[in-house]
């Protein structure tokens, strides 16, 4: 079930990836010009020094990309004993979609287009106590940066059904990335920016804005495919998270177009059972069940979840015979209300033959006086 697969098994591909983004160029690699010597001091990006910048070349413009916007960079990562971990030619990323380190991704908002910045990031904004295959865990990581352009991106309701799936996928994937590291917000920033992407109108004609071929149903079924992988993928940060009812809407999501889809549904009793709802959650393993009959986890969550609900009964019992008023010893205890329940029930049924054999008695008796 290639829709149910987890964020840790799609990122598995990229784990050791240090940026997951795409290289556009077929040019051969820039080289930095030893010649570019720093013109200003360092400045603290964020006034605690684990993000520092500095400028090599002054810009050659004072176009400035913001939040949203598309850079083409150039950009070298090395170590604090010089090794090079990192290396990409433009180098295509957005401006706060987290494609490249967290450290990284602020300061290219302050660059200028044609500047050369150094910029020293601290491993909290680096990768962190878990680094990469190239980078060591808590290692700093100095980039040298060449913002080359900044693109403009068109309105997304204009850009072509193919652009959008492939935008999209990028993000989800990064998300991947996120969420194998542990990085839950961020991994759920880029899962939905994907869905800005992935999600789909509920007609065919995919552009009113522009002149575009109508969608196929095999493209827009595309589409919802991948988009169900972020919904199962967003619930699963979401989960981790604690966030239950963000984590319930999008389990719920996924079923309204695949309802036997076996991970959402084993997420969906999950989140029911964390939140006490055990009635819910034990049918919506019985669902499960009928689409997975061999998962053995499944039948000890069914077994776990028939005696909560027993309980659960057994406590709204009780909490009934409380309320009509039953003044009794047993009054504390549901068990023995179930016993006197069922003892009313007796005596309620010979009430009831007696009631019937006496009316029997009546017209017999009535019979018999008009009949002689």
């Amino acid at each position: 079930m290639d829709e149910n697969v987890t964020p840790e098994r799609e990122a598995q591909d990229d784990s050791g990836k240090a940026l997951n983004c795409d290289n556009t160029s077929g040019d051969p690699p820039t080289e930095f010009s030893s010649e570019d010597q720093p013109k200003e001091e360092w400045m603290d990006i964020l006034g605690n020094g684990q993000l520092k910048k500095r400028i090599i070349r002054e810009p050659l413009s004072d176009e400035q990309p913001t939040r949203g916007n598309i850079c083409e960079i150039n950009v070298v990562g090395v170590l604090e004993d010089g090794t090079e971990v990192e290396k990409h030619d433009k180098l295509v990323v957005q401006v706060g979609d987290l494609e490249v380190v967290q450290g990284l991704d602020l300061a290219l908002a302050l660059m200028k287009v044609g500047e050369i910045a150094e910029i020293v990031v601290n491993p909290r904004f680096a990768y962190g106590k878990l680094g990469t295959a190239d980078v060591p865990p808590d290692s700093t990581v100095t980039y040298t940066v060449e913002l080359i352009k900044v693109i403009y991106e068109d309105d997304r309701e204009s850009i072509t059904i193919s652009e959008r799936w492939k935008i999209g996928n990028k993000k989800r994937e990064r998300g991947n990335w996120w969420f194998i590291r542990k990085e839950l917000q961020f991994a759920i920033q880029c899962y939905r920016r994907a869905l800005e992407y992935l999600e789909i109108n509920n007609d065919k004609t995919w552009n009113t804005t522009k002149s575009t071929d109508t969608v196929t149903d095999a493209e827009l079924q595309g589409l919802l495919d991948d988009c169900i992988k972020v919904y199962n993928n967003l619930a699963a940060a979401f989960i981790e998270t604690e966030a239950y009812n963000c984590a319930l809407q999008n389990v719920n999501l996924v079923l309204k177009y695949q309802p036997k889809n076996a991970k959402a549904l084993f997420r969906k009793g999950k989140i029911l059972k964390i939140k006490g709802e055990f009635a819910k959650a034990y049918l919506t393993f019985l669902e499960l069940q009928k689409v997975e009959p061999n998962m053995k986890s499944v039948q000890t969550e069914l077994t776990n979840l028939k005696g909560k609900v027993s309980k659960e009964s057994e406590k709204e019992r009780f909490l009934y015979a409380k309320m009509l008023g039953i003044a009794t010893d047993d009054a504390n205890n549901p068990s023995k209300i179930t016993k006197t329940k069922n003892r009313s029930k007796v005596a309620k049924g010979i009430l009831w033959t007696c009631a019937v054999g006496a009316s029997a008695a009546v017209v017999g008796i009535l019979l018999h006086r008009f009949t002689s």
